[in-house]
């Protein structure tokens, strides 16, 4: 197996276009419990608030570690702030996104009723992301074994005609974020003159990783580029690190490379400037034409039973959901039948 370290770049040679206002930031990340993952988030946005200090920009987490988003808002109350932006540091708009963050939020009002609060996009689908990873790839071609002085594989990296993308997403309870994960990469498939790419999820939803090596290996190819979408590192990714491992020795005549998470990057601190800067402009919009907690509500004749309200409003929801993640010993969506039984359900 062969891996591609991440390219470093220095922050103070990026420019971004200047805020319309001075309001505080409150960045949001998932969580976790791995120290390197959460170090990675905090020093993205201790990195994001070096670029400009006409502001505070507060970190925190929804979950798993700590500062918790209430922590982050008293923060930002003591320092007399009474408006502040939250931006999820979230690919897509899953169950976190659309419920958990926002309802910590309304707990935080209900403490602090001066409070007004601008909710605004997770990253999505964006050329800024795209572009990220077409540049990473690129740094593949025509990349030999030694070059990248990785023990793991004695091939040359194949031309892209030979290589299948294997696109790892987090997984999600939520169909709308999954459909997404597709989208973004067939779109990054599109004249990128890979074989193929297959698509495939480290938890929650289905196909999983190993069948999509399997998926993979139908087509023949000589190499298998594996693209872990996530932003920073954590338990998830180095899981698939290992799987990676795994298969690289139970099929050595395919070279497998695992290129990293995203990490600190020039063209995310960018779209998180873009992200700021619709919440302070009132510009936030989000598509819930396919969300299923707004089908659900509509199906059962509540049209008025899930709210979503941006700019000055702020955003609400009113529903209570448990967690995403799943405990290492009790996987509820493990079997393929299960899941397509409960996964349009809300909650």
């Amino acid at each position: 197996m062969l891996t591609l370290d991440q390219t470093h770049f220095a922050p103070e040679s990026l420019s971004l276009p200047p805020l319309p206002l001075k309001r505080p930031l409150l960045t949001i990340g998932h969580g976790t419990r791995d120290e390197e993952g959460r170090q990675a988030f905090l020093d993205f946005s201790n990195t994001y608030q070096a670029l400009d200090r006409s502001r505070p920009v507060v970190p925190c987490f929804l979950e798993l570690t700590g500062p918790s988003i209430q922590e982050g808002v008293d923060k930002c109350v003591e320092q007399g702030y009474t408006e502040l932006s939250v931006l999820p540091i979230l690919l897509f708009a899953a169950r976190h996104n659309k419920f958990d963050v926002t309802n910590e939020l309304d707990r935080a009002k209900l403490r602090h009723p001066q409070l007004k609060f601008y909710y605004g996009r997770h990253f999505g689908i964006a050329p800024n992301i795209l572009d990220l990873w077409r540049n990473r790839l690129a740094q593949l071609d025509g990349v030999s074994d030694k070059s990248l002085s990785t023990p793991y594989s004695p091939l040359p990296i194949p031309n892209r005609s030979e290589t299948v993308l294997l696109f790892v997403g987090r997984g999600s309870s939520d169909p709308d974020a999954n459909g997404d994960v597709y989208k973004m990469a067939r779109i990054l498939w599109e004249g990128s003159g890979y074989k193929t790419v297959e698509t495939c999820f480290i938890g929650i939803t289905h196909p999983r990783l190993e069948e999509g090596f399997h998926r993979a290996r139908f087509y023949q190819p000589k190499g298998i580029i594996v693209l872990p979408y996530f932003l920073f590192t954590g338990a998830l990714v180095k899981k698939i690190y290992d799987i990676t491992q795994e298969q690289q020795e139970k099929y050595p005549e395919i070279t497998m490379t695992c290129l990293p998470e995203m990490g600190i990057q020039p063209e995310l601190l960018s779209l998180l400037r873009e992200r700021e800067i619709e919440t302070q402009l009132g510009q936030v919009q989000m598509n819930c034409e396919m969300c299923k907690f707004r089908l659900s509500a509509v199906g059962n004749g509540g049209g008025n039973g899930h709210h979503h309200h941006h700019g000055e409003n702020g955003h609400h929801h009113h529903h209570h959901h448990g967690h995403d993640h799943t405990h290492p010993t009790s996987d509820p969506y493990a079997d393929l039948e299960e899941y397509h039984k409960r996964i349009w359900q809300a909650p």
